[in-house]
């Protein structure tokens, strides 16, 4: 039986130092070595302050700014932005009318804050939480829509706020992968940078 016991107990011993301290350690150090920013969370400073990473999106409804995605952790948590502690959808069904209706309050809410038609069209991403619920990014049509309200609201010219968010509109990824977008926290830190 110790002939058998003794080489699980070792291999297993190996095995946990290797997979368990020895791995991680080294892509740990890799990565801080050949991508410090992304592997610290890509966090975005202003004055030696941390005010976001560029990877998740921040709820805001400040006229000044561009706003995110919906996000269905805060509505179901009713939590502030600053308190998100989570990622999650909704787990409503396309069938769903509790989902109907809060997208008919967004897309209400949406067309009033700027000034459009009862008629017009709002972007799917203005009116859906994103899967994670923590999407940084929106459609450039949504950002074009925002452009008068955050003029108006900073008192810059359309002309200055469309050419930021031209600036910062990405194209899919390799040049193939998903649809241009427009990071909303970086527009918004060029914003503030504007003025």
């Amino acid at each position: 039986m110790k002939s058998v016991l003794r080489p699980l107990l070792v291999l297993f011993a190996v095995l946990t130092v290797l997979t368990g301290v020895v791995y991680p350690l080294v892509v740990t150090l890799a990565a801080q070595a050949l991508f410090p920013a992304q592997a610290n969370g890509s966090l975005e400073t202003v004055n030696g302050v941390v005010v976001g990473s560029s990877l998740i999106g921040q709820s805001n409804n400040d006229p000044r700014y561009f706003w995110s995605r919906p996000s269905a952790v805060n509505t179901m948590l009713g939590s502030s932005p600053e308190s998100l502690g989570s990622s999650g959808g909704s787990n409503q069904g396309a069938t769903s009318a509790i989902l109907a209706q809060a997208v008919e309050e967004r897309a209400v809410a949406f067309r009033v804050a700027h000034n459009l038609p009862a008629d017009a069209v709002v972007p799917q991403d203005m009116l859906f939480a994103s899967a994670s619920g923590l999407d940084p990014h929106i459609s450039p049509e949504s950002a074009r829509l925002q452009i008068e309200r955050v003029a108006e609201a900073r008192g810059l010219t359309a002309d200055q706020v469309t050419a930021l968010v031209e600036q910062f509109t990405e194209g899919p990824q390799l040049g193939l992968l998903g649809q241009p977008r427009v990071n909303v926290l970086l527009l918004n830190l060029a914003l503030d940078k504007l003025q």
